[in-house]
């Protein structure tokens, strides 16, 4: 008879299992370190382990799922970097009304100058 050896495959399986939560832990450590996004892709390709381990292994789903919900929340409570205050907004519009009124006035002198260069140049002909 043949005795069979699933106490040495089952020991192997749990080997394989754990060198592969090792590298995808190694992944998630440099893609936060690196302040890459962490999501099933990223950790795919930087570990090498199959998106199918990572779904089907409860622990790492959860664990993934979790970095990548809070970088989400993250992103979402950001402030915008200067919020403009009434104030600021009313500066802004002086100083536009101001450039544009500048710009109108350049743009009558050169108006007026072509026509003045218009009527020499008739004279000449």
């Amino acid at each position: 008879m043949v005795e069979s050896n699933t106490a040495g495959l089952i020991k192997h399986l749990r080997e394989k299992t754990e060198y592969t939560i090792k590298k995808v832990d190694l992944a998630i450590r440099e893609l936060t370190l690196t302040g890459q996004s962490v999501n099933f892709n990223s950790i795919t390709s930087q570990s090498g382990v199959s998106k199918t381990f990572l779904y089907n292994n409860a622990e790492t789903r959860k664990r993934i799922e979790m970095l990548r919900d809070s970088e989400v929340d993250k992103k979402m409570n950001r402030k915008p970097k200067h919020e403009k205050t009434s104030d600021s907004k009313d500066v802004i519009i002086r100083a536009k009304d101001k450039k544009i009124a500048e710009l109108q006035s350049e743009n009558a002198k050169l108006k007026a100058e072509i026509g003045a260069l218009r009527s020499k140049l008739y004279e000449l002909m």
